[in-house]
């Protein structure tokens, strides 16, 4: 891996920031590897597209911004559309089932799951949807260990919140493996 871009994408208030910035962590301090994250809203803030981006490379990275993302996630039908173009041919489309119907044309590994609907009904709070979505991604890509995203996850939430969230992780990494054979 020299450079590998990633885009969390959904609506304002989904929580992709703080996913992006748990992924960050995770690849630089819990694995030594060179990351910058970087978000951007829509002109609504809260409920327009908004999107968090991560690039995890092995050298110092050069520019912050994502360019061919290797991995996409989509939380809502705006964002799958207005921020698929740029996804890898070989890259990895991480997709809500339940929002988003319509998919991108593409030779991109399309994997879906109903991330939103397993947060609020497998793991009992649906504000944890973005970790439900960390876990997948990190499943799917393997840009950072299992073990290295939970600790990152865990060192970010309130302790009343360890089991919640470091279930939600758990439920989506599973899910995510799950959906993808």
């Amino acid at each position: 891996m020299s450079r590998y871009e990633l885009r969390f994408s959904g609506a304002g208030g989904q929580g992709l920031i703080t996913a992006g910035i748990i992924l960050a962590e995770a690849a630089s301090i819990h694995e030594g590897k060179q990351a910058v994250q970087s978000q951007s809203y829509g002109p609504e803030a809260r409920g327009g597209a908004s999107k968090s981006e991560v690039i995890i490379a092995d050298a110092p990275v050069d520019y912050p911004k994502a360019t061919r993302v290797d991995a996409l996630l989509a939380l809502t039908q705006e964002a799958c559309d207005k921020y698929s173009a740029d996804l890898k041919d070989d890259g990895i489309l991480l997709y809500d089932t339940d929002l988003v119907t319509k998919l991108p044309a593409g030779n991109f590994k399309k994997v879906g799951f109903d991330i939103i609907n397993t947060a609020k009904n497998e793991v009992g709070r649906e504000i944890v949807a973005n970790i439900v979505a960390l876990g997948a991604m990190i499943a799917l890509t393997g840009v950072v260990s299992r073990e290295n995203g939970e600790k990152a996850v865990l060192s970010r939430v309130p302790e009343a919140f360890l089991e919640l969230n470091k279930k939600a992780y758990a439920t989506g990494f599973e899910k995510a493996l799950a959906a993808s054979k």
